[in-house]
């Protein structure tokens, strides 16, 4: 995949909230009449003990969305447990995260879907309440997966209505990137910290400098992830801890939008910026400071003659904070129909858990503390340094449908205030209407 063809890909790979989310819930089927919480355990068989697979042969069906430059490690390590686990052989199946969420649910309920799937933190309760995907609290205490091991926000968000349905691989937050070579030439010897910092940075950018627009605001992708982390270090947040309003609308919120539109407006930003526009001119060395996915790491180190440096978002409000995602592993209601296949999923799960050191270097931050600690995860720079940011990260509360209420609502109001269509409390009052709206209507379709 060219970096062109990767930048275009990049809003459907490892969005938060957006196309796929909305997708994956118009394709879920209605919730049907049963009083059982959806917390049920399954209904056949166990997930096996330990962390091999010795029962019968099995094939596993593996779903996940990673079509860029993630897929080739993966595969690896599924080619790896396949070759130690000759009785359990896994099929990988790779498809667009816009294409995924949609199809797993309906090819589950027709038993051609995926055994064991990935799926980001903010899709793991509406698959729960739908019962595409089933608990796994017997293979978190059966491999002796605690939350001793893994940073607590992402253990977690695993959860839902009390019951772990969950395991996850790893997470990414948003990373600061600067160019080293244009820095040095404006004399700016320290990636800024703070707000001080990064503002008396860019003028200096732009002054001795000469880069006439060293940071670039975009309309679309990534502004809301920038948003969210802002509003955070502001003191707010983007719904209540319920998951039942928004509040995004806050004077934190107006003071988020505000500082990221003055740049635009003092002209250290082009105007109407497009969709991951800033990370091609960070290529072409049109810009000197930007804010994207821990995942660019390896698109930056391609280019021939960029000297970049990432390191964790700055602290422009009053407390760090940062926008992240996460991928877990899942097992689907398909698989929990024979117990040889939750057995292998257990197993499957396990080996990719333990060996995510060679996840990270797809670029992502390994959910456990165990590989974080390693000697070989510090050894990895980027990785290692947006480590730091993990007690820092924004999550959203687990409640289904959570994902399809982003891009309609404070994603569109963050556009439409770039844009300088609206101002920025206008915007944010009329999405946090939409949202509380919206909110509303899923803890009907939900309920059961």
């Amino acid at each position: 995949m060219s970096p062109t063809e990767l930048s275009r890909d990049i809003p459907r790979r490892l969005l938060l909230s957006g196309i796929g989310a909305l997708g994956a819930s118009a394709a879920l089927t209605a919730c049907g009449g049963s009083s059982t919480p959806p917390g049920t355990a399954p209904s056949q068989g166990s997930f096996g003990e330990g962390e091999k697979y010795d029962g019968p042969q099995v094939k596993l069906a593996f779903w996940n969305g990673f079509t860029g430059g993630d897929g080739p490690f993966m595969k690896q390590m599924v080619d790896a447990f396949n070759k130690e686990n000759p009785k359990a052989q896994v099929a990988m199946n790779t498809l667009q995260w816009g294409d995924f969420y949609p199809k797993v649910p309906t090819a589950v309920a027709s038993g051609a879907g995926p055994d064991v799937a990935i799926m980001h933190i903010d899709q793991l309760a509406t698959n729960a309440a739908r019962r595409v995907i089933v608990p796994l609290d017997e293979v978190a205490s059966g491999l002796k997966l605690e939350e001793s091991d893994f940073q607590e926000v992402v253990w977690n968000a695993g959860e839902y209505k009390d019951k772990r349905y969950g395991i996850p691989l790893d997470i990414h937050p948003l990373a600061f990137y600067a160019n080293k070579g244009l820095m040095e030439k404006a004399g700016i010897t320290e990636i800024p910290t703070d707000r001080e910092g990064f503002e008396a940075a860019v003028t200096e950018l732009k002054g001795k400098g000469g880069v006439a627009t060293p940071f670039w605001v975009t309309a679309t992708w990534p502004a809301h992830l920038i948003f969210t982390s802002l509003i955070a270090q502001f003191g707010g947040s983007i719904y209540d801890e319920e998951g039942a309003k928004a509040t995004f609308n806050s004077d934190a919120g107006v003071e988020a939008l505000q500082w990221m539109t003055k740049f635009i407006t003092d002209g250290a930003s082009p105007k109407n910026v497009s969709n991951d526009a800033q990370a091609v001119a960070f290529r072409q060395q049109r810009n000197a400071l930007t804010f994207d996915g821990i995942w660019m790491m390896n698109e930056w180190a391609k280019v021939s003659g960029l000297q970049w440096e990432a390191a964790k978002f700055p602290t422009i409000g009053d407390k760090p904070a940062v926008w992240a995602s996460s991928h877990n592993f899942v097992v689907t209601s398909q698989a929990a129909k024979d117990p040889n296949k939750l057995a292998a999923s257990r197993a499957f799960i396990s080996y990719i858990s333990g060996k995510s050191i060679e996840w990270a270097k797809s670029g992502q931050v390994p959910a456990r503390k165990t590989v974080r600690d390693s000697a070989e995860f510090k050894a990895l720079k980027v990785q290692s340094t947006l480590a730091e940011q993990l007690p820092d990260v924004q999550f959203p509360p687990s409640v289904p449908g959570i994902g399809d209420v982003t891009t309609p609502t404070y994603e569109t109001a963050v556009n439409e205030v770039v844009l300088g269509k609206k101002q920025a409390k206008a915007a944010l009052d009329e999405a946090a209407k939409k949202a509380d709206s919206l909110l509303e209507a899923n803890r009907s379709k939900y309920q059961s």
